[in-house]
């Protein structure tokens, strides 16, 4: 016997309302947040990112982002992590977009470059720390000769190096374009490469690039300026609005930032926090990173806010206060891949379900 569900209203949901940025159309504010997998060889995506991040687009989420993918191979966090440094590895990623774009989703890449950070053991390698180049590690640059914790010493960047980082980024965005990815994401945070020159505590230079605000925003304002004039679509940028450090980057200087990527084309801010410094303090509990979203939708910006969101009606009281425009979630998507589906039912949502699964709305 079929059983029918007698109450067909639909509430408005502030979380289950469209989006649209610049030309794009989020079907609702739920966006799957980068999730790295350490489970690339060469950088190439697999059956595993197509799986892993398919259950997404079926679970409900509008903007499938992908993990953090090298714009070059020393820039890769780990020597198992995906790029997006050559053609054939865009040519891999095109199957993950047109899947998600199958089940009615956007999708996203996250194009990153870890700086000191990179070429370091994944995580449930018996080792830790940086990888040797005997055992298939790299040298690893950064903006000053700072190492992270107990990670190998960088090389400062010269400047041929700086033009060299501005420039992958930029093939990286157009190769986005070519497997059709609808977004792409600057990662700007945790201790990476962009994040290393906006803080004082990795950033000790002396030139144009080093010191005064100005100087150390510089590499990623002109990163964004340059793959703006080279990507039509949707542009994000991840910080982490502050180092949770003394003497680090701080929020006031994220909402001194914020309007300047925005002028210069970025539709959202991504905003998290952390992550340069190995001894960061970070008083971690549901939501606690919603201020630093609330602190920068004080200053006009167009937000996103990621960190242990978790129930349908947390997050649609921050959309609906205001708090952010979007959630990004990850570990609870990790839990459930169809938190947006079920979210939506305990909201008293009526939103289409994969035919395939319909049974189960009823």
């Amino acid at each position: 016997m079929r059983v029918r569900n007698v109450d067909q209203t639909s509430r408005v949901s502030s979380l289950f309302s469209p989006l649209t940025l610049r030309s794009a159309t989020l079907k609702n504010r739920v966006v799957v947040s980068p999730m790295c997998q350490y489970s690339c060889a060469d950088g190439l995506p697999t059956d595993w990112h197509l799986v892993h991040l398919g259950q997404f687009a079926v679970g409900g989420a509008a903007l499938v982002m992908t993990e953090a993918s090298a714009v070059s191979a020393e820039g890769r966090i780990s020597p198992d992590d995906a790029g997006i440094w050559d053609d054939a590895q865009a040519d891999r990623w095109a199957r993950v977009v047109d899947f998600v774009h199958s089940q009615d989703a956007l999708a996203g890449a996250q194009l990153a470059h870890a700086g000191r950070k990179a070429s370091t053991y994944r995580p449930w390698h018996d080792s830790r720390g940086s990888v040797p180049v005997a055992d298939g590690g790299w040298a690893t640059v950064g903006p000053s000769p700072l190492a992270f914790g107990r990670y190998a010493e960088p090389v400062a960047l010269d400047d041929a190096g700086i033009a060299k980082v501005r420039a992958d980024f930029v093939a990286a965005a157009r190769r986005a374009a070519r497997a059709g990815f609808d977004a792409v994401e600057l990662h700007a945070a945790h201790g990476y490469l962009l994040h290393q020159f906006l803080s004082p505590l990795a950033n000790q230079r002396t030139d144009a690039y080093g010191g005064s605000f100005d100087n150390r925003t510089r590499l990623l304002r002109e990163v964004v300026g340059e793959v703006r004039a080279a990507y039509d679509g949707l542009l994000l940028v991840r910080i982490s609005a502050d180092d949770w450090t003394p003497g680090g980057w701080t929020v006031e200087e994220s909402q001194q930032l914020a309007p300047l990527l925005h002028t210069a084309g970025v539709d959202l801010i991504d905003v998290s926090s952390g992550g340069l410094h190995h001894e960061q303090e970070i008083p971690v509990g549901p939501g606690y990173q919603v201020p630093f979203s609330r602190a920068l939708k004080a200053v006009g910006a167009t937000t996103g806010t990621v960190g242990l969101i978790t129930d349908p009606v947390q997050a649609e009281q921050l959309v609906a206060l205001g708090d952010a425009d979007v959630v990004l979630l990850a570990r609870e998507l990790l839990r459930d891949p169809h938190w947006p589906l079920r979210a939506a039912r305990a909201l008293g949502v009526d939103v289409a379900w994969p035919k395939q699964y319909e049974r189960a709305k009823l």
